[in-house]
């Protein structure tokens, strides 16, 4: 093998390595007992601990630790779980209280356009077209009406017109037969005086 290669080689495992165990310590760096998550913590137990042969030896301190933490992350879940369960029972209401409102609201909205959509008559609800049909009903009987009333006035005027004309004619007639009566009777009386006269002179 060449010198050169080889020497390559190694400075190049070398730099591998190197950069490795950098990422490594730079990862355990990262990791804390008292900060970040959960799984970090536990992370940190892991690879800071003891192993022997299949085992991992941790302090006691170290556990008690990740306990209390556990437990708090637990207790800040539980309550996280529990404002969220009060939010979403409070919204579950407000959704029941708003869908009542909302059925309330549609029965007077249906309420309001069938009280729109209708007349009341007598304390009776009818709907426009038939209120309509029956207040044109009413003019046209009522209109109606008034024809026949004109007719029957003018029929009745034109009677009583025809009346007077023959009532008017029947007293020129009676007058006219009264002065001829009266005549006769006149006329009678002289000649009933006159022959009163001559059985007089005889």
């Amino acid at each position: 093998m060449n010198p050169i290669k080889s020497l390559f080689f190694i400075v190049f495992t070398c730099l591998v390595t190197f950069n490795s165990f950098s990422q490594n310590d730079q990862e355990e760096e990262k990791l804390s007992l008292n900060s970040g998550s959960i799984d970090n913590q536990f992370e940190f137990v892991i690879r800071r601990s003891n192993s022997w042969q299949e085992y991992k030896t941790v302090k006691k301190t170290w556990l008690y630790t990740l306990k209390a933490h556990t437990l708090d992350s637990l207790k800040a879940v539980h309550k996280d779980l529990a404002e969220t369960q009060a939010v979403v029972k409070s919204q579950a209401k407000e959704i029941e209280d708003l869908k009542s409102n909302l059925l309330n609201t549609q029965d007077k909205l249906e309420k309001t356009n069938a009280e729109k959509d209708s007349m009341a008559l007598f304390g009776m609800q009818m709907s426009k077209g038939g209120y309509n049909g029956l207040m044109w009903s009413i003019i046209a009987g009522l209109l109606a009406l008034l024809l026949l009333f004109i007719y029957k006035f003018k029929n009745s005027n034109a009677i009583t017109r025809d009346a007077r004309k023959s009532l008017a004619e029947i007293e020129e007639e009676f007058d006219e037969h009264r002065r001829t009566a009266l005549e006769r009777e006149q006329k009678v009386r002289r000649q009933l005086q006159d022959e009163i006269n001559k059985q007089k002179k005889i």
